[in-house]
């Protein structure tokens, strides 16, 4: 979204202290929804001389101005960080609502503990030695359900969409027939089973947008609906695989993106392709999806991630349908001209029925050029200690309000 309203900014200038002006090229739809933005990408302000940090190198400090402090001295990567009340933020008056109303440090300090083993956190959830588990793993749910003052539900009500992601400047997905083999082959019920299990925790759903969202859509989705091997195995004979390894990277300390990965895997050899699956951690991942160097010199093909439902609210904030190429688009870098005309109009709408129009036609092209796969919906619950108070439903889990009695 920041690439689309750069796109029409005319000027950006700290008219003062305290006043930033923001002057538009041209009229332009989505501009609080471009700065209100709710996710892990978000617009933080950041000093001058940090943001021209050069965009290969680490930013040096960690500077904010909200509820909580990072503390860098008690940081430990890859195990622990430490967040501490700011006493000198000043929150709004009203309600907290998601990411915006009051903002209320109710604790002196928020530790988020790393435990990659799913049953080691729901231990210490058990036995008190943490107060909250962020991401709970559906089989483990029926065992936190029964523990005494735990309580586990889900506060996300837009839920998760899983993306399977292909590699567009590599053999054999540069090749648009060759992804919608893959296409193909994505029974969303199978992924669900084998990744989260109860169904009470995920749902189908091939829009590509929130499902039962203002602009969910079935347009283009005939493609999931009919999924099977036997179709997937003719269109590969039809597109001329040549034995091409497929290198599909796989995130072993996250069960729903392993357990997405392992299927789909299984499901490549049985339509014909050549897999060579590699593990790894999830961080390791996150750097080697970054590569554009060929499968075979430590690039890749496919990995999977999953997106809130406030990432893909729209067809600008939603990366997966970002057609850019190299320069703009999201790793795996597809591009297709037609699909960023639409994004473009999309974004410069102002009446929602064409908004909802150009939405339909956007998904449509999306899944014809294959700019990624959609491997289903799922909640994933939180659990916590009955002593934990507070916590505000929303897409992202947020640590203002919540006090612990």
């Amino acid at each position: 979204m920041g690439q689309k309203l750069m796109d029409v900014t005319a000027s950006l200038v700290a008219q003062d202290d305290k006043t930033i002006v923001l002057t538009l090229k041209e009229p332009y739809g989505l501009v609080l929804e471009s700065i209100g933005k709710i996710s892990s990408n978000v617009p933080f302000m950041m000093p001058k001389r940090i943001a021209e940090t050069d965009p290969f190198e680490q930013v040096p400090e960690i500077i904010g101005s909200g509820p909580f402090k990072f503390s860098k001295d008690e940081w430990v990567p890859g195990s622990k960080v430490v967040y501490i009340k700011n006493e000198d933020y000043v929150p709004r008056s009203e309600e907290p609502s998601s990411a915006s109303g009051g903002k209320v440090a109710k604790v002196d300090r928020v530790e988020w503990i790393y435990l990659p083993d799913a049953t080691t956190a729901m231990n210490a959830l058990i036995a008190g030695e943490v107060d909250y588990y962020e991401q709970v793993p559906a089989d483990l749910v029926p065992i936190l359900e029964q523990a005494e003052n735990v309580t586990v539900e889900v506060n996300d009500p837009l839920g998760n969409q899983g993306m399977l992601r292909m590699n567009h400047l590599y053999p054999p997905f540069d090749n648009p027939e060759m992804r919608q083999v893959v296409l193909r082959m994505i029974n969303q019920e199978d992924y669900m089973r084998a990744a989260v299990g109860n169904p009470a925790y995920y749902k189908i759903c091939h829009t590509y947008y929130p499902c039962e969202s203002a602009l969910a859509s079935e347009s283009g989705t005939e493609v999931y609906k009919d999924a099977n091997i036997a179709d997937a195995k003719e269109m590969l004979a039809k597109a001329g695989y040549d034995g091409t390894p497929v290198v599909l990277l796989q995130p072993t300390d996250i069960p729903i993106l392993n357990a997405a990965s392992l299927v789909t895997a299984q499901k490549l050899r049985e339509v014909g392709f050549e897999v060579d699956m590699q593990a790894m951690d999830w961080s390791t991942l996150t750097s080697r999806r970054a590569v554009k160097d060929p499968p075979a010199d430590g690039g890749w093909n496919i990995f999977h991630t999953w997106w809130i439902g406030g990432d893909i609210a729209n067809p600008v904030s939603n990366i997966g349908l970002s057609a850019g190429g190299t320069e703009r688009a999201w790793f795996g870098w597809p591009e297709d001209a037609k699909l960023e005309e639409l994004r473009d109009a999309f974004s410069k709408e102002p009446d929602a029925g064409k908004q909802k129009e150009l939405a339909d036609q956007i998904q449509a092209r999306a899944i014809e050029v294959a700019t990624h796969g959609n491997y289903g919906t799922f909640f994933v619950p939180v659990a916590y200690r009955d002593n934990v108070k507070g916590l505000i439903r929303s897409p992202v889990q947020f640590f203002w309000n919540i006090d612990v009695e």
